[in-house]
Formats: structure tokens, C-alpha cells, sequence
């Protein structure tokens, strides 16, 4: 899951610090949601899921379709 908010941020061109502002969270944390030394609560989840138009699953690597399912 962490490689895969990465890749999604990196996908969009985006920064740390550009993830961090929208998720209301300093870099630091941000970064250390990447890098698996912190769990992503749930309310982050499902900001990052809006934000790319992905399925929490994706997310979490349930799912290797990023489409979410209606």
C-alpha cells in the first residue's frame, strides 16, 4: 500500500509537501505514511481514494483494478 500512494503521487507530479497541505498533515507524516513506519487512518484513506478517483482497495493492494466499483 505504501508503494502505491507513492506511485499514485508520483503519477500526478506531485510533491510530499503538495500531499501534505491537501491531507491537512505536515510532510514528515506524509512521508512516513510512504515509507510504512506510520498506519494511514482511515479518514486518510478515504481522502487519498477521492483525490485520485481510485477504490480504497487499490489503495490497500486488495485490488489491482483502481477503478471504483459502482
Amino acid at each position: 500500500m505504501y508503494k502505491r500512494i507513492r506511485d499514485l503521487r508520483e503519477d500526478h507530479d506531485l510533491t510530499q509537501k503538495e500531499m501534505a497541505k491537501y491531507l491537512n498533515c505536515s510532510q514528515q507524516v506524509y512521508s512516513n505514511y510512504e515509507l510504512g513506519q506510520r498506519d494511514i487512518p482511515t479518514d486518510i484513506l478515504i481522502k487519498l481514494s477521492k483525490f485520485y478517483n481510485v477504490s480504497v482497495d487499490y489503495i490497500l493492494n486488495i485490488s489491482s483494478n483502481p477503478r471504483i466499483q459502482k
